[in-house]
């Protein structure tokens, strides 16, 4: 079997797009979530049952609000593996970097890896508040990475032929392969 990427060696093909849910947090989370219907030819699965997730405040709203609404605004860019721009698609790293730093001027190490590895304290479930860094990957290897947006919801860039897009934390995809998380902001 030839190589793959580092970014996408992990991805599952046609992920089927995340059920519309609304979202308490932020308002503009729900409507935008309305109007994700993911390409044509996926597959319609009925939504699966999601357990209730704690709302923790972060705490800087206003940053956070803004790496969120950021971050929402780029669903639906292509992915493209090492793309960094919304005119060149993005990779998970690389949506990321952009977004925390087109809005908080922050530079983040570039791979997920190395941001799975870069200071900041790790984040219990429990514990996730809206900005912070989502992991997941296999072996012990972390090899993807988004932004969590509440309600166990985040934004990440999944695969090849994809687009930016909003997914569960509790798909089983997500689910079988998260491997933790980082706050940023803090």
């Amino acid at each position: 079997m030839p190589s793959l990427p580092e970014e996408a060696e992990h991805y599952p093909a046609n992920l089927p797009p995340a059920p519309a849910r609304g979202v308490l947090l932020y308002v503009a989370i729900g409507l935008l979530l309305a109007g994700c219907g993911g390409t044509e030819q996926a597959v319609r699965r009925p939504a699966p049952a999601h357990r209730v997730w704690p709302v923790v405040a972060p705490r800087d709203p206003v940053r956070a609000n803004a790496v969120l609404m950021r971050a929402i605004g780029l669903v639906g860019t292509p992915y493209r593996y090492g793309g960094n721009t919304p005119e060149t698609g993005f990779d998970c790293s690389g949506l990321v970097n952009y977004v925390y730093r087109d809005m908080l001027d922050l530079s983040l190490p570039r791979s997920s890896r190395e941001l799975a590895a870069w200071q900041g304290p790790r984040i219990e479930p429990e514990r996730l508040a809206a900005a912070d860094l989502v992991f997941f990957g296999s072996g012990g290897s972390v090899s993807h990475v988004g932004i969590y947006v509440g309600e166990g919801r985040f934004v990440h860039a999944p695969s090849s032929g994809g687009t930016v897009r909003l997914d569960h934390l509790d798909g089983s995809y997500w689910r079988d392969h998260y491997s933790g998380a980082k706050r940023i902001l803090r």
